[in-house]
């Protein structure tokens, strides 16, 4: 039996000359919204030729261009929708300051993968132990992996639930927060809530126990956010649920922005 493809013909190729077909890739490029390819498929087509390579090799050096440049400005636009307030990376913490943080787990965090199975993360430790600086770089390279990430303080974001119950948009808000990937959360235990900005914190919180994740920063241990949540029937049901399954690290007393500013940098000379 003869194969319905078989009858097929192949599209017929028009003679253009070198000036119409670059036209042509730019127009189409446009209206294709490949902005990768307008750019770069005029060059691309000469080392092409240089190398003598395949139109196939051509169209897959082009293509992965495009698919390569695409993600970098999807990396780009996450981080920016995080919100995060500076620019903070794990390349730059040095794991020698937070003994309870062993580089081989710090690696594992920076996967990704406690996010894809919706664990909490919370960091413990005084002021300038560095929990600022691993939330924002761990919320970082989730948002660099493609993830939804949103960095907020506990008082920020307990203002935009007030102000969205107030204007009768609070159900709209939770959903929004409950769609992230990863929900950085800094400065828990900093300031006293009151009743009413604590439940609603805490919808937050529930809406996403178990599948999404959590990561928190606080310089108070649990046993004080009862201070912080006033009601202690409602701060134990915070801590019970964002240590459920929990990666909880300890950055300890000592400030590492102190210990950084006095170590000693090793001078360098050149070769």
């Amino acid at each position: 039996m003869t194969s319905p493809t078989s009858n097929r013909t192949a599209p017929a190729v028009r003679q253009v000359s070198e000036q119409a077909a670059q036209a042509a890739v730019m127009v189409a490029a446009t209206s294709l919204r490949l902005p990768t390819v307008r750019e770069q498929a005029i060059d691309l087509a000469r080392a092409a030729a240089k190398q003598r390579l395949s139109h196939t090799a051509f169209l897959a050096e082009v293509l992965t261009a495009e698919c390569d440049e695409r993600d970098a400005r999807q990396r780009i636009r996450r981080v920016n929708e995080a919100k995060f307030p500076r620019t903070k990376r794990l390349a730059d913490f040095d794991t020698r300051k937070v003994p309870d943080l062993p580089p081989a787990t710090l690696a594992h965090l920076a996967t990704g993968a406690w996010i894809d199975a919706g664990e909490p993360l919370v960091l413990l430790g005084d002021s300038g132990t560095g929990k600022t600086h691993l939330l924002i770089a761990l919320g970082t390279a989730a948002a660099e992996q493609g993830r939804r990430v949103r960095y907020v303080t506990t008082a920020a974001l307990v203002n935009e639930l007030v102000e969205a119950a107030d204007d009768k948009q609070l159900s709209r808000v939770v959903a929004r927060y409950a769609r992230l990937d990863l929900l950085c959360l800094d400065e828990v235990g900093y300031i006293h809530l009151d009743p009413r900005g604590a439940e609603l914190l805490f919808q937050i919180i529930t809406a996403r126990e178990e599948r999404a994740s959590i990561a928190c920063a606080s310089n108070a241990p649990f046993s004080e956010w009862g201070a912080t949540f006033t009601d202690p029937r409602l701060a134990a049901a915070v801590v019970d649920r964002l240590t459920f399954n929990a990666h909880i690290i300890q950055t300890g007393t000592t400030s590492y922005r102190l210990t950084s500013r006095t170590t000693p940098r090793k001078e360098t000379h050149p070769a």
